[in-house]
């Protein structure tokens, strides 16, 4: 594992700490698999919520739904992750720590599908050495995608 994909990993799991903190407050309890092998075979928590941190969203005004991705850049091989982890995720949760938006995965993969078969697109595909993803205008998630946006005030 890179020090990159490490730092990655801390700041996506004290997001999805801080995105589960919000969903308390509205009634929402998750309870998060911390093992592997649980997330593994099971998904992220029981309810289906997959819950990814994109710092770079408001920079960018673009969010990253990532399809996949490896733990170091030598790996031969991606692996299917993000919309395209086969677990039991149906609800996608993503953003930074001002804005997030909720999308249903299945939707999120028949935009991918959608969108990579035109050639002129509102989705971009990136790929980064361990990475890969589809890039969409944060205004079209906003306006187009998302089932529900959770904006946090500043604690």
């Amino acid at each position: 594992m890179t020090p990159e994909y490490r730092q990655n990993f801390i700041k996506g799991a004290e997001y999805q700490d801080f995105i589960m903190e919000r969903l308390y407050e509205q009634g929402i309890v998750l309870a998060s698999y911390s093992s592997k092998k649980y997330q593994v075979k099971y998904g992220e928590n029981k309810a289906g919520i997959e819950i990814k941190f994109d710092g770079r969203m408001k920079e960018t005004g673009n969010v990253y739904f990532e399809i996949s991705e490896k733990s170091d850049p030598h790996n031969l091989e991606f692996i299917a992750s993000g919309i395209f982890r086969n677990d039991n995720t149906w609800l996608y949760v993503i953003g930074d720590y001002e804005v997030a938006y909720v999308c249903g995965e299945s939707h999120l993969r028949l935009i991918y599908e959608r969108e990579t078969g035109k050639k002129k697109t509102s989705a971009e595909i990136k790929e980064t050495p361990t990475s890969k993803g589809m890039i969409l205008p944060q205004k079209y998630v906003e306006e187009r995608l998302a089932l529900k946006t959770l904006r946090f005030e500043r604690r």
